[in-house]
């Protein structure tokens, strides 16, 4: 471990609901949950003002809705997400070359790779320097931690949140991790922890005070000598710049179990569309096809076909996914059906494209991947306004879905950089209102692509803004937690 808090670990704070906040005016202060909102969805993220009431990722929706009636319930914008994402990751690559992203929100520098930082001073200002850039670049707080291993790093992210820094001075490490419950150090989940409960040992420091050979008697040899290392403070994990990607893969949950076998099929090369789509778009193609099954009773099942060699062809990567269906039995009904490549490689198999059978259906236009929820598209006469979607009225300017149902939707007005809007209700195919694209965060700078002091500018505006614009062309309110 080195000797100076020169790793940071860097946590948006609660990013989704955050990015919603700050775009919906009439969201800030309130309790806002975003995931999936059918009767098997569940909590993507949420608001720290919803986690008031209990609500947490990962669970079931219905229960969230208990918790929190009057929350704001919204459909992920994926897009939207990935693109604020970007923003942020630039900023870390500013800090040093050796940036490990973990996902959209979170992410490992090596600021002594970069040359930002040689001692906890110079790594505090890092820090402190890193906060204010993403507040200025995309409206949203982030949390920091700092400290001489990635573990500790990210336990002092999770102490400083929402919206702050806290660095470990290295020497201190041992007296800060004794009092703290074993649950704080990575790998030890409920199961684990239930585990050293019965045995007497609920702190960190007690894990340290039992021993190596009573934990690996415990847990087992691998799981006992990692707990005991990280007890101690120890951890010699390097940041790492780039991971391998081993596959890429799409799945869905149905609201309603599907039963017709035809729709199941449907089902699949669509998901097999969507899959070549994503591995297209990372300039990859894969040998190995994987169909995953989740039946009506929960029972998973999967299925795999190895090819000649990799294609990104979708004909291929759906027939070879239809006939691994026709091997899995499905009645009774699917309520989760997947498609995934791996064995991935930078380059086709020009060979395979015979696989495919003479006559299929064209390739796949190049298109931006959708959310699933977005990835049917319905008929004008049967649109669907996603809540918390955007939206653009003819006259109205630029709205967000409120709700929908009963043949009517209802949309408040606003912007990121408008006060709170009014709100409106109109049947679901009124020809004047039209599915949008998000509006950026933050205006952009004028002048250029760079904003202040040289640092990028957020999303581009749009050439015109909507009539129900009224800000003054600052950067929009943070989202306060």
């Amino acid at each position: 471990m080195r000797s100076a808090p020169t790793i940071l670990h860097l946590d948006m704070d609660a990013f989704f609901a955050s990015v919603e906040q700050a775009s919906k005016p009439s969201l800030r202060g309130k309790a806002v949950v975003v995931g999936g909102l059918g009767p098997r969805g569940v909590v993507a993220t949420c608001s720290y003002e919803a986690r008031v009431f209990g609500v947490h990722s990962a669970m079931p929706m219905g229960q969230a809705r208990r918790l929190a009636p009057h929350a704001a319930y919204l459909v992920p914008r994926f897009e939207l997400y990935r693109s604020i994402s970007e923003q942020v990751m630039r900023l870390l690559r500013e800090l040093s070359p050796l940036v490990e992203p973990l996902s959209l929100d979170e992410a490992f520098v090596d600021l002594e790779a970069g040359g930002t930082a040689r001692d906890a001073e110079t790594a505090r200002l890092a820090g402190a320097k890193l906060r204010t850039d993403i507040r200025t670049v995309t409206g949203l707080t982030g949390s920091v931690g700092l400290a001489a291993s990635k573990m500790l790093a990210k336990i002092a992210s999770e102490q400083a949140k929402p919206d702050g820094l806290v660095l470990i001075p290295p020497g201190t490490e041992r007296a800060m991790l004794e009092p703290m419950t074993v649950r704080t150090l990575p790998g030890v989940g409920p199961a684990t922890g239930d585990h050293l409960r019965r045995a007497g040992i609920t702190t960190v420091g007690e894990i340290a005070e039992a021993g190596e050979d009573e934990l690996v008697r415990l847990l087992g040899k691998a799981h006992g000598h990692a707990l005991y290392a990280m007890a101690l403070a120890r951890d010699e994990r390097p940041v790492v710049a780039e991971r391998e990607t081993k596959s890429v893969s799409v799945e869905d949950t149905y609201d309603v179990d599907i039963h017709d076998r035809v729709r199941v099929g449907v089902e699949v090369g669509r998901l097999a569309d969507r899959c070549v789509r994503r591995l297209r778009a990372s300039g990859l193609s894969g040998r190995t096809i994987v169909l995953k099954v989740r039946r009506y009773d929960f029972s998973t099942l999967t299925r795999s076909e190895t090819l000649r060699g990799p294609t990104d062809d979708p004909a291929v990567v759906r027939e070879a996914a239809a006939r691994l269906l026709d091997s899995v039995d499905t009645t009774g009904g699917v309520r989760l059906l997947g498609v995934g490549v791996s064995g991935l490689a930078d380059y086709t198999q020009e060979d395979l494209f015979a696989q495919a059978a003479e006559g299929r259906a064209e390739e796949l236009a190049e298109e931006p991947e959708t959310a699933p929820a977005e990835e049917h598209r319905p008929s004008p006469t049967e649109r669907r306004w996603p809540a918390g979607h955007d939206v653009r009225h003819t006259e109205l300017g630029h709205g967000w879905v409120q709700g929908s149902g009963l043949g009517r939707v209802t949309v408040r007005f606003e912007t990121p950089y408008s006060d709170v809007g009014r709100v409106r209700t109109f049947r679901v195919d009124d020809p004047e209102l039209t599915p949008a694209d998000p509006l950026p965060l933050v205006a952009a700078a004028e002048g250029g692509e760079g904003g202040e002091g040289g640092q990028p500018s957020s999303l581009p505006l749009p050439a015109s803004l909507p009539k129900s614009w009224s800000g003054g062309g600052g950067p929009a309110a943070t989202s306060k937690p």
